[in-house]
């Protein structure tokens, strides 16, 4: 099996009304994908990792600054030029709809579900 970079695709920040904790709630289900993908062989990518850092490092407070549109979509596009595939997590978002329409514009897989991407077994144990 070829190892994949994968990103994790979203709502963070949809549906929280701006909330700080419920943006870190998000955050964590994104992240609760990354052990099971990483177990299978593959690399998992979240825009998120790469993004907050970058805005600090800018001097924004985070993704509530105005700068953050200039960083938070542009992230993941840029990541995707490097990916081999999309996992769309459930929930409302733009710019998870958005990676995925990308990703299909460049002919890569979109998986909808964990338990569809090569390799991974999904069981309780996980």
């Amino acid at each position: 099996m070829t190892s994949l970079l994968i990103l994790i695709a979203g709502p963070y920040r949809s549906g929280t009304g701006d909330d700080p904790d419920r943006m870190a709630a998000n955050l964590a289900r994104l992240e609760e994908a990354a052990w099971p993908l990483f177990r299978a062989g593959h690399v998992p990518m979240i825009g998120e990792w790469v993004a907050l850092p970058v805005l600090r490092s800018a001097g924004a407070d985070g993704p509530l600054d105005p700068f953050a549109e200039q960083v938070m979509y542009p992230t993941a596009e840029r990541l995707l030029e490097h990916c081999d595939a999309v996992l769309r997590l459930p929930g409302e978002s733009t710019g998870a709809d958005r990676d995925v329409e990308i990703a299909q514009q460049r002919g890569l897989p979109v998986f909808h579900d964990l338990a569809e991407v090569p390799g991974v077994t999904v069981d309780a144990a996980s």
